[in-house]
């Protein structure tokens, strides 16, 4: 028995079980153990590997279950006939002296690498002080009521539901809970043909783009703004205006009248978190409808707003249909979960569907169905009341200790509904280069340029995200980076 195939690397967030189970089904499939002998005794493997006999046996008898093992009474268990031979792999390497490979920059139409991006770090969790915006701390979320969930949507009726393939259709009881719970809250009430479950904003984003644009298409964009959404407008070559917002959003004036798209993050302005005031959201209602443009309104985290009584969303005052309003469910639940919808005349759902088909059918209707429970059984209120809190406390500190140890940087009064705040430094500061000083301290900033969409963009602005970071965490890290910033000043 070649017993050295079966030495495991435990990892520390994971069972024991499944690690060993998964490094004997490798072994198997690839062929290294010898089908005429048994397994190693599960009192043997349990030694080697430092785990209980319990442990072994357990493993053992699922992987009789799953048809990878036999039990021969007196003699062990053994690998099952059908994994006597391993897996057929093609090891045949080809050579062709002719051609070459192809040339592909000069194929490409479009180079979406070559666009500038909102980069953040995979290892944000190994920051001391991960002022990150848009991650959360993983211990709040709710994983006990988040796995019922998953056994409710896998057992009984829940799993004919979804295993199938949908073709284009949505799942029912998503837009249910998405039109029943989600929409009344920013006072839309629609039908359910008039809503398109996606992947997220920027999935619901690039639909648009796709159907809407091209270079004859006026789009305008908040400036600062969010530059993804500026990316995906400029993939289909639409004709971009850059549009100045204040502590106020979006300015509304004539160098609108030409759009025939405005695209605006009204509830939390996409990066300096300015709330879209009353006066504003009507005279925009009010432009759109005289000069016959749509509006395109992200709501990308409605529903983690502290306040008692939000504004409601500007789809909330369209009599006649001019708003697209996208929502997602990343924000507040997760960002993995990759869930958003998109909320339109039926006309427009309607070849968004079919195009969604084109692309991806659907969203895998396993995660709609698990996210409709989530919402159905009331555990996604209860969620929502917890990080309210908590976001309302961090926001309080965050207040604080900028206004004692990063005074006058505050660029607009932050809104109760934000989950980060825009900064403004000296003129003199570099915010690229502050963010790698700021990293070797155990620091993560965000900065600000690449939200300024314009070609010369400025280099002094920097967002401080706190859905991250821990609470406690919040004022030493802004300590430590106002002495950074000290630093920084006297080396300049």
């Amino acid at each position: 028995m070649n017993e050295h195939y079966l030495k495991v690397d435990f990892e520390p967030d994971r069972t024991l079980q499944d690690q060993i189970r998964e490094r004997l089904v490798a072994t198997i499939l690839s062929g290294h153990l010898p089908v005429d002998e048994p397994m190693p005794s599960s009192r043997r493997l349990a030694e080697q590997l430092g785990v209980s006999r319990n442990t072994i046996v357990l493993i053992y008898e699922s992987m009789v279950d799953a048809g990878y093992l036999v039990a021969m009474k007196r003699r062990g268990y053994f690998i099952a006939p059908a994994f006597h031979q391993p897996e057929d792999l093609c090891t045949e390497v080809v050579q062709d002296d002719e051609g070459g490979a192809p040339l592909w920059q000069q194929r490409f139409r479009r180079q979406p690498s070559e666009q500038p991006s909102i980069i953040k770090p995979n290892n944000w969790r190994s920051f001391e002080y991960p002022f990150i915006y848009g991650q959360v701390q993983h211990e709040f979320f709710p994983i006990e009521q988040w796995r019922e969930c998953a056994r409710k949507s896998l057992s009984g009726s829940g799993a004919r539901d979804w295993i199938h393939d949908s073709v284009d259709s949505d799942d029912a009881a998503l837009v249910e809970q998405v039109r029943t719970r989600l929409l009344p809250k920013r006072g839309i009430y629609v039908e359910p043909n008039e809503i398109l479950i996606t992947i997220g904003t920027q999935n619901s984003l690039y639909l648009l783009a796709n159907l809407l644009c091209d270079a004859r298409t006026r789009v305008a964009l908040e400036n600062p703004g969010f530059r993804d959404a500026f990316n995906i407008f400029k993939m289909f070559d639409a004709d971009i205006h850059l549009q100045p917002v204040d502590a106020e959003g979006i300015l509304v004036d004539e160098r609108l009248q030409g759009a025939d798209y405005i695209y605006v993050t009204p509830s939390h302005q996409v990066p300096t978190g300015a709330e879209l005031s009353v006066q504003r959201r009507r005279e925009l209602m009010t432009l759109a409808s005289e000069h016959d443009a749509v509006l395109i309104e992200d709501d990308y985290d409605a529903d983690i707003n502290m306040q008692t009584n939000p504004i409601p969303a500007l789809k909330a005052y369209d009599q006649d249909k001019r708003v697209i309003y996208m929502g997602s469910l990343s924000k507040s639940i997760s960002p993995g979960l990759r869930i958003g919808f998109m909320v339109a005349d039926e006309t427009l759902i309607a070849e968004a569907r079919a195009l969604r088909r084109l692309m991806y059918r659907h969203p895998a209707a396993n995660n709609q169905r698990q996210a409709a429970l989530f919402l159905a059984q009331g555990h996604y209120d209860a969620y929502l009341r917890k990080i309210r809190e908590l976001y309302s406390s961090k926001l309080q500190r965050m207040q604080g200790a900028i206004e004692r140890y990063l005074p006058d940087m505050m660029t607009v009064p932050v809104s109760s509904g934000a989950s980060s705040i825009w900064l403004r430094a000296p003129d003199y500061v570099d915010t690229e280069e502050l963010s790698w000083m700021a990293a070797r301290e155990g620091i993560l900033i965000e900065p600000g340029a690449v939200h300024c969409l314009e070609q010369h963009p400025p280099h002094n602005f920097f967002r401080l995200g706190f859905s991250a970071i821990a609470t406690h965490k919040i004022e030493p890290g802004i300590e430590l980076l106002s002495h950074i910033l000290e630093q920084y000043a006297a080396r300049h």
